[in-house]
């Protein structure tokens, strides 16, 4: 994929509504709270915080992402980003707003 890819309308959806993923992604189904997608060192990349099968922040290349889909279930929003790991985009397509308050 190239820099003039276009963005995946599910990703864009799932950031802007706050929804939760599922997805496989080398033969392993997760969910995830997707936070920040765009182009890095031209591919296509997803950060997100991973919540099943082990709870961490992941980056997943868009081109091994199979079976995603929305989920119904809802997070609050933004997390504290991963110490002293700290994204840098070439474009930024979309990043989840802060954290809900009540």
């Amino acid at each position: 994929m190239n820099r003039d890819s276009k963005p995946d309308q599910r990703l864009l959806a799932a950031i802007n509504q706050k929804r939760l993923i599922g997805l496989s992604y080398n033969g392993v189904v997760r969910v995830a709270e997707p936070h920040d997608y765009g182009i890095q060192n031209g591919h296509p990349k997803l950060l997100a915080y991973q919540l099943k099968p082990l709870t961490d922040w992941r980056s997943f290349y868009i081109e091994k992402m199979s079976e995603l889909r929305l989920l119904e279930k809802t997070f609050a929003g933004g997390r504290a980003a991963p110490s002293g790991r700290h994204q840098k985009w070439d474009v930024l397509f979309a990043r989840v707003g802060k954290k809900d308050d009540g």
